[in-house]
């Protein structure tokens, strides 16, 4: 049974997130509406979640001294990653000790904070079907690994990358050297090593969020939302809506294939499960044990969004992935390298109809980065994704 404190108290239920975006945000506020003490944490001061926890903290992640002293200071409940770069080697040391619960577990967190690691999970362990890869650390390398079979068109990632930075194709040899430059600048902390994956041929990609939760027995049962279709421009996602149609044998296949790397992960919370279909034939590409950027929509599809699921499924609460209505999201980019912004348009934005807008506020705004998003519900997904894209175009942000 889930015993929940009183925060700011003796009694209190804290949970620390490392990473404190907008998706942290929505999570920590998931988390207080169920009387858990929350503690923000970021690389830059007035993150989205600092705005809104009870404690901000402003550290280096990847320094594995800071993030220990920290820990042990704070001692939290529950330390729950929300983005990659991490010095996870630690976490699996404090959690090792007993000192901490990491979500939804220190090895979790550290084969997924790159790519290499779960890439070799899927394939390699689970013997997943996945695109042909390798992994270089030279251009050298890089232009072998193309020239022995993984062919053109290809992708270059770095290894540790978010939002689709340093992500690039590779159409013929005049674009190696250009993507691997883009992937060096991309990198969040493994500079120089990347993943270079051949090319497939599907129809769409998906994400499917999976959660883990405690069932009324005490064990771990494994949900799914609906599958949230998605577009990528230059890796990163600027439109999502649910559910995206898939045929029965390939939605049997997609969460076939999400179980067992989430049940390999192992722990509580929300994944976010990417995979590419094309007929019925589903191939894995990559996995987030954490809300994902697609899972946005859910705050206007379901009746618990990814991150009331991942908030209760942590606690080990019951959880229910039910679609509430077919909707639709669309990113607001900053559109100007600024601080302080400003946003016009937003009452325009409001008019469209069955139509919300969140805005970030994230306390920098560059041309490419997401200070918001439109989110849009109908019956019919199309007229759904109308709607969030005309809402999204309606703001105007600008500098201050």
């Amino acid at each position: 049974m889930t015993t929940l404190g009183t925060p700011l108290s003796p009694s209190a239920t804290k949970v620390m997130l490392l990473g404190s975006g907008e998706l942290g945000k929505e999570v920590l506020i998931a988390l207080q509406r169920l009387g858990v003490e929350t503690i923000a944490v970021d690389r830059y001061d007035n993150a989205p979640g600092q705005q809104v926890a009870h404690q901000a903290r402003t550290i280096t992640m990847s320094d594995p001294a800071q993030l220990e002293a920290l820990i042990e200071a704070e001692r939290p409940m529950l330390v729950v990653p929300e983005i990659e770069a991490i010095a996870t080697p630690m976490l699996e040391q404090l959690e090792a000790s007993g000192l901490v619960r990491v979500i939804p577990t220190a090895r979790a967190a550290r084969l997924t904070m790159d790519r290499e690691g779960i890439r070799r999970l899927a394939a390699e362990t689970l013997r997943l079907p996945t695109s042909p890869y390798r992994f270089c650390d030279t251009l050298e390398e890089l232009q072998a690994a193309i020239d022995a079979g993984i062919g053109y068109p290809c992708i270059v990632k770095p290894v540790m990358s978010s939002s689709g930075k340093g992500q690039s194709k590779i159409d013929g040899p005049a674009d190696v050297k250009k993507a691997w430059d883009y992937a060096m600048a991309g990198g969040r902390v493994a500079k120089g090593r990347i993943i270079v994956e051949g090319f497939i041929d599907f129809d769409y990609e998906i994400t499917l969020l999976t959660v883990r939760a405690m069932d009324e027995r005490g064990g771990v049962q494994t949900h799914f939302c609906d599958p949230i279709g998605h577009i990528q421009v230059s890796g990163d996602y600027v439109e999502s809506w649910q559910p995206h149609p898939m045929s029965e044998a390939a939605l049997e296949r997609a969460r076939l294939i999400a179980e067992a790397v989430t049940d390999d992960l192992g722990g509580l919370g929300l994944f976010g499960v990417e995979l590419f279909v094309k007929g019925d034939k589903v191939w894995f590409s990559e996995v987030s044990p954490r809300p994902h950027d697609t899972g946005m929509v859910t705050m206007a599809t379901q009746w618990q969004n990814e991150f009331e699921l991942h908030a209760r499924a942590i606690l080990g609460l019951p959880v229910d992935t039910t679609l509430k209505s077919p909707g639709a999201s669309a990113v607001i980019y900053g559109g100007v390298d600024a601080r302080g912004i400003v946003f016009d348009g937003v009452a325009d934005a409001l008019r469209v109809p069955n139509s919300e807008i969140r805005l970030f506020g994230k306390p920098e705004s560059f041309v490419k980065r997401r200070m918001g998003v439109a989110l849009a519900r109908d019956a019919d997904v199309e007229v759904a994704r109308e709607r969030a894209k005309l809402a999204a175009s309606r703001v105007k942000p600008r500098a201050a």
